[in-house]
Protein backbone atom coordinates (compact mmCIF):
# COMPACT_ATOMS: atom_id res chain seq x y z
CA UNK A 1 0.00 0.00 0.00
CA UNK A 2 1.04 3.60 -0.24
CA UNK A 3 0.96 6.15 2.44
CA UNK A 4 2.44 8.84 3.83
CA UNK A 5 6.21 8.45 5.26
CA UNK A 6 6.49 9.09 9.19
CA UNK A 7 9.55 9.55 11.24
CA UNK A 8 9.38 6.02 12.50
CA UNK A 9 9.83 5.09 9.35
CA UNK A 10 13.30 6.35 8.46
CA UNK A 11 15.24 3.04 9.69
CA UNK A 12 13.95 1.20 6.64
CA UNK A 13 13.73 4.07 4.82
CA UNK A 14 17.71 4.36 5.60
CA UNK A 15 18.08 0.64 4.62
CA UNK A 16 16.99 1.13 0.85
CA UNK A 17 19.29 4.87 0.70
CA UNK A 18 22.58 3.78 2.24
CA UNK A 19 23.84 1.85 -0.56
CA UNK A 20 23.16 4.44 -2.61
CA UNK A 21 25.11 6.94 -1.21
CA UNK A 22 28.40 4.50 -0.03
CA UNK A 23 28.11 1.99 -3.12
CA UNK A 24 27.30 4.30 -5.71
CA UNK A 25 27.31 8.19 -7.32
CA UNK A 26 23.36 7.85 -8.46
CA UNK A 27 22.95 10.37 -5.03
CA UNK A 28 25.70 13.09 -4.18
CA UNK A 29 25.14 12.44 -0.58
CA UNK A 30 28.26 10.69 0.92
CA UNK A 31 27.94 10.27 4.51
CA UNK A 32 24.78 7.95 5.57
CA UNK A 33 23.27 10.34 7.91
CA UNK A 34 22.30 8.89 11.46
CA UNK A 35 18.20 7.39 11.78
CA UNK A 36 17.13 10.17 13.66
CA UNK A 37 18.96 13.01 11.47
CA UNK A 38 17.12 10.55 8.40
CA UNK A 39 13.92 11.05 10.61
CA UNK A 40 14.05 14.82 10.85
CA UNK A 41 14.68 15.01 7.48
CA UNK A 42 11.22 13.35 6.81
CA UNK A 43 9.74 15.85 9.16
CA UNK A 44 11.24 18.66 7.75
CA UNK A 45 10.23 17.55 4.29
CA UNK A 46 6.57 16.85 4.88
CA UNK A 47 6.17 20.45 5.78
CA UNK A 48 6.20 21.34 2.09
CA UNK A 49 6.15 18.92 -0.11
CA UNK A 50 4.94 14.89 0.00
CA UNK A 51 7.24 12.40 1.34
CA UNK A 52 5.68 8.63 0.64
CA UNK A 53 6.14 5.15 0.44
CA UNK A 54 4.93 2.11 -0.60
CA UNK A 55 4.75 -0.87 1.71
CA UNK A 56 4.41 -4.04 1.04
CA UNK A 57 3.79 -6.96 3.39
CA UNK A 58 4.94 -4.95 6.10
CA UNK A 59 8.24 -4.44 4.16
CA UNK A 60 9.11 -0.84 3.11
CA UNK A 61 9.61 -1.28 -0.73
CA UNK A 62 10.59 1.91 -1.68
CA UNK A 63 10.03 6.13 -1.45
CA UNK A 64 9.32 9.00 -3.45
CA UNK A 65 9.24 12.26 -2.35
CA UNK A 66 9.17 15.88 -3.54
CA UNK A 67 12.15 18.80 -2.24
CA UNK A 68 12.80 22.31 -3.38
CA UNK A 69 13.88 23.16 -6.53
CA UNK A 70 15.68 26.17 -5.91
CA UNK A 71 15.88 29.20 -3.24
CA UNK A 72 14.34 32.22 -5.21
CA UNK A 73 10.88 32.98 -4.74
CA UNK A 74 10.38 33.04 -9.05
CA UNK A 75 11.18 29.44 -8.87
CA UNK A 76 8.63 28.52 -6.10
CA UNK A 77 6.42 26.77 -8.71
CA UNK A 78 9.11 24.28 -9.51
CA UNK A 79 10.06 20.83 -7.33
CA UNK A 80 12.55 18.30 -7.72
CA UNK A 81 11.40 14.43 -7.25
CA UNK A 82 13.08 11.53 -6.19
CA UNK A 83 12.53 7.43 -5.77
CA UNK A 84 14.38 4.98 -4.36
CA UNK A 85 13.03 1.07 -4.52
CA UNK A 86 14.67 -2.00 -2.32
CA UNK A 87 16.72 -4.50 -4.36
CA UNK A 88 14.10 -6.93 -3.79
CA UNK A 89 10.93 -4.57 -4.64
CA UNK A 90 12.48 -3.82 -8.37
CA UNK A 91 10.24 -5.03 -11.33
CA UNK A 92 7.09 -4.46 -9.56
CA UNK A 93 6.08 -1.12 -10.78
CA UNK A 94 6.78 0.46 -7.39
CA UNK A 95 8.56 3.40 -8.70
CA UNK A 96 6.15 4.12 -11.22
CA UNK A 97 2.92 3.69 -8.24
CA UNK A 98 4.77 6.00 -5.78
CA UNK A 99 5.74 8.66 -8.89
CA UNK A 100 1.72 8.28 -9.60
CA UNK A 101 0.63 9.50 -6.35
CA UNK A 102 3.43 11.97 -5.58
CA UNK A 103 2.28 13.61 -8.92
CA UNK A 104 -1.06 13.78 -8.27
CA UNK A 105 -0.28 15.37 -5.23
CA UNK A 106 2.38 17.94 -6.38
CA UNK A 107 -0.06 19.14 -9.09
CA UNK A 108 -3.17 19.69 -6.33
CA UNK A 109 -0.57 21.66 -4.55
CA UNK A 110 -0.31 24.19 -7.66
CA UNK A 111 3.36 23.07 -8.75
CA UNK A 112 4.06 23.66 -13.00
CA UNK A 113 7.10 21.66 -12.96
CA UNK A 114 8.62 18.56 -11.53
CA UNK A 115 12.51 18.31 -12.14
CA UNK A 116 14.07 14.71 -11.92
CA UNK A 117 18.40 14.92 -11.90
CA UNK A 118 19.89 11.48 -12.64
CA UNK A 119 23.52 11.47 -12.45
CA UNK A 120 24.79 9.76 -15.59
CA UNK A 121 25.24 6.84 -16.79
CA UNK A 122 21.93 5.47 -15.58
CA UNK A 123 19.49 4.03 -17.88
CA UNK A 124 17.35 2.60 -15.61
CA UNK A 125 16.37 6.18 -14.06
CA UNK A 126 16.61 7.66 -17.48
CA UNK A 127 14.15 4.93 -18.51
CA UNK A 128 11.80 5.06 -15.53
CA UNK A 129 11.53 9.11 -16.01
CA UNK A 130 10.93 9.16 -19.72
CA UNK A 131 8.03 6.32 -19.11
CA UNK A 132 6.49 8.70 -17.07
CA UNK A 133 6.30 11.41 -19.22
CA UNK A 134 9.75 13.31 -18.38
CA UNK A 135 11.78 15.35 -21.12
CA UNK A 136 15.29 15.47 -21.37
CA UNK A 137 16.68 18.99 -21.93
CA UNK A 138 20.07 19.60 -20.13
CA UNK A 139 23.27 17.69 -19.34
CA UNK A 140 25.78 19.37 -17.13
CA UNK A 141 29.31 17.58 -17.47
CA UNK A 142 31.84 16.96 -15.20
CA UNK A 143 29.29 18.92 -12.53
CA UNK A 144 30.29 16.51 -9.60
CA UNK A 145 33.00 13.86 -8.39
CA UNK A 146 32.31 11.05 -6.05
CA UNK A 147 34.07 7.59 -5.87
CA UNK A 148 36.83 8.46 -8.12
CA UNK A 149 35.11 10.16 -10.92
CA UNK A 150 33.79 13.16 -12.26
CA UNK A 151 30.04 13.08 -13.03
CA UNK A 152 27.33 14.41 -15.48
CA UNK A 153 24.07 15.19 -14.68
CA UNK A 154 21.26 15.34 -16.43
CA UNK A 155 17.71 16.97 -15.96
CA UNK A 156 14.74 15.78 -17.50
CA UNK A 157 11.27 18.07 -17.27
CA UNK A 158 7.44 17.07 -16.51
CA UNK A 159 4.80 20.00 -16.35
CA UNK A 160 2.12 18.82 -14.40
CA UNK A 161 0.35 22.26 -14.59
CA UNK A 162 -0.70 24.65 -16.75
CA UNK A 163 1.71 28.01 -16.72
CA UNK A 164 -1.29 30.77 -16.51
CA UNK A 165 -0.71 34.16 -15.53
CA UNK A 166 -0.98 35.42 -11.95
CA UNK A 167 0.00 32.13 -10.25
CA UNK A 168 -0.86 31.16 -6.56
CA UNK A 169 1.87 30.55 -4.83
CA UNK A 170 2.27 26.40 -4.22
CA UNK A 171 0.26 25.35 -1.33
CA UNK A 172 2.59 23.78 1.57
CA UNK A 173 1.62 19.84 1.93
CA UNK A 174 1.05 20.41 5.70
CA UNK A 175 -1.61 22.70 4.73
CA UNK A 176 -3.01 20.86 1.98
CA UNK A 177 -6.67 18.86 2.50
CA UNK A 178 -5.82 15.12 3.23
CA UNK A 179 -9.33 13.99 2.26
CA UNK A 180 -8.37 12.71 -1.04
CA UNK A 181 -5.39 11.08 -0.48
CA UNK A 182 -6.76 7.67 0.39
CA UNK A 183 -8.34 7.32 -3.24
CA UNK A 184 -5.48 8.95 -4.68
CA UNK A 185 -3.04 5.91 -3.24
CA UNK A 186 -5.55 3.27 -4.05
CA UNK A 187 -5.59 4.31 -7.72
CA UNK A 188 -1.69 4.78 -7.73
CA UNK A 189 -1.25 1.26 -6.31
CA UNK A 190 -3.36 0.03 -9.68
CA UNK A 191 0.28 0.13 -11.02
CA UNK A 192 1.72 -2.48 -8.51
CA UNK A 193 2.73 -5.65 -10.05
CA UNK A 194 2.65 -7.94 -7.10
CA UNK A 195 4.10 -11.38 -7.23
Amino acid sequence: MIRLAQPADAGSILNIYAPYISDTSFTFESEVPSVTAFADRITSYLTNWPWLVCEINGNIAGYAYGSRYRERVGYQWCVECSVYIHDDFQGMGVARALYTALFAILQQQGYRNVYAVINLPNEKSVHLHERCGFKWFVTYDHVGYKLGKWKNVGWWQLVINEYNHEPAAPVKFSELDKTPLLSLFQSAEKRLRLK
